[in-house]
């Protein structure tokens, strides 16, 4: 079978390595915020071009912390999209912030730029005190655009950055453009560890300092609290895990846009909607999603010739049962949301599928094309 992606397939692919960054933890005694951690740190902020690298518990609460750092709070408004996983919905709320939802950007999934100014407007008594775009599937969001709103409005900027590790806009990589990007280590991630995990970066000292206080219960000093904080550490096993598969991370981005390209011809002239990147981007792929307007009948057919696939996100969050009537929404509405969530498909991707799994999987769903519809 031809499944998503699996996190057992990526440790194997690094065992020896990662068995002895374990043991290396195990046989050091230190567990919570070591020297592992400090490590991993300094060498993901190396990576991505950032001055600090704050780690912590998971991608939800990287959001949260930045979102609290930057000083968003009770009485603020944070603009957002609907179409992403409801963990940067959850981020903002647990701030103590409204998230106001704007619709998307038809051909990338990702914030459309070109709502911000007219969401502004209509704020009114409610404070919009920040923007937290999201790098969906690996592309990136319109960054050089709402970096520049942002500026005139006098708007924080928190990149969601969990599933855009690698990706970036004109050379300058994602969780580099915002005041402050939180990443996800989630295990399934383009760069994942063997449990949860996060990060807070930022080129901003002061933000850094802030982040670094509120991801342990405020404290400077041990057992003294500076501002209210939270418990949210990256440990050492993690940390240990992601400085061996770092690395790698460029490279095993390289092998999904190699997947994506055959994905790309084996799909030429099949009624689908394939991915594009825009100009300037480079393309993590993290998901590798298609679009169809018979999307459930050839997920369907696919499950039926042993392929797996995934449908991220197939109820946008303000049509949840959790946050329906809770959210602000664009007043313009989120028609490319709601459409699109009922026609994307996730197809296999993660470095360890071959060139010829992705060719076969290009091969069916041509094949599934070719046949005639049945009956409705």
């Amino acid at each position: 079978m031809i499944l998503p992606a699996n996190p057992a397939a990526n440790y194997l692919a690094h065992q020896s390595e990662i068995d002895r960054a374990i043991r290396r933890v195990l046989d050091g005694g230190t567990y919570i915020l070591g020297q592992e951690v400090a490590a991993f740190e300094q060498e993901f902020a190396r990576y991505l071009g950032v001055r600090h690298a704050i780690g912590v518990g998971n991608g939800t609460d990287a959001l949260h912390i930045a979102l609290r750092a930057c000083g968003v709070g009770p009485g603020d408004a944070v603009l957002t999209v609907s179409h992403t996983a409801v963990a940067t919905v959850a981020a903002i709320e647990l701030a103590g912030a409204m998230p106001v939802l704007t619709d998307i950007d038809s051909a990338t999934a990702t914030l459309d730029a070109n709502r911000i100014e007219d969401v502004i407007k209509k704020q009114g008594p409610r404070r919009l005190k920040a923007i937290l775009p999201v790098h969906l599937y690996g592309h990136p969001a319109d960054m050089p655009v709402i970096m520049g709103i942002a500026e005139r409005h006098g708007l924080k900027v928190i990149e969601d950055c969990a599933q855009s590790h690698g990706a970036a806009v004109d050379g300058r990589k994602t969780g580099t453009w915002g005041h402050l990007a939180a990443f996800s280590f989630y295990p399934t991630k383009n760069l994942g560890a063997l449990g949860d995990g996060g990060a807070v970066v930022t080129n901003d000292r002061q933000l850094a300092e802030r982040a670094r206080l509120l991801r342990e219960y405020g404290w400077r000093e041990r057992y003294v609290s500076d501002v209210p904080g939270l418990n949210s550490r990256l440990d050492e096993i993690q940390a240990a895990i992601l400085r061996v598969k770092l690395p790698y991370l460029d490279e095993e981005n390289a092998r999904r846009r190699e997947l994506a390209r055959v994905y790309d011809i084996t799909l030429a002239g099949v009624p689908i909607t394939v991915p594009r990147s825009h100009r300037g981007v480079t393309h993590a792929y993290h998901q590798y999603v298609v679009r169809s307007e018979r999307r459930d009948e050839l997920r369907a057919f696919l499950k039926a010739n042993s392929v797996g696939t995934l449908i991220h996100y197939p109820v946008p969050v303000h049509l949840q049962p959790a946050y329906r009537e809770r959210v602000v929404l664009d007043g313009a509405g989120l028609a490319q949301t709601e459409a699109i969530c009922r026609r994307i498909l996730s197809l296999p991707m993660h470095p360890q599928l071959t060139n010829a799994q992705a060719q076969e999987v290009g091969d069916l769903i041509a094949r599934w094309h070719r046949q005639p519809p049945g009956p409705p």
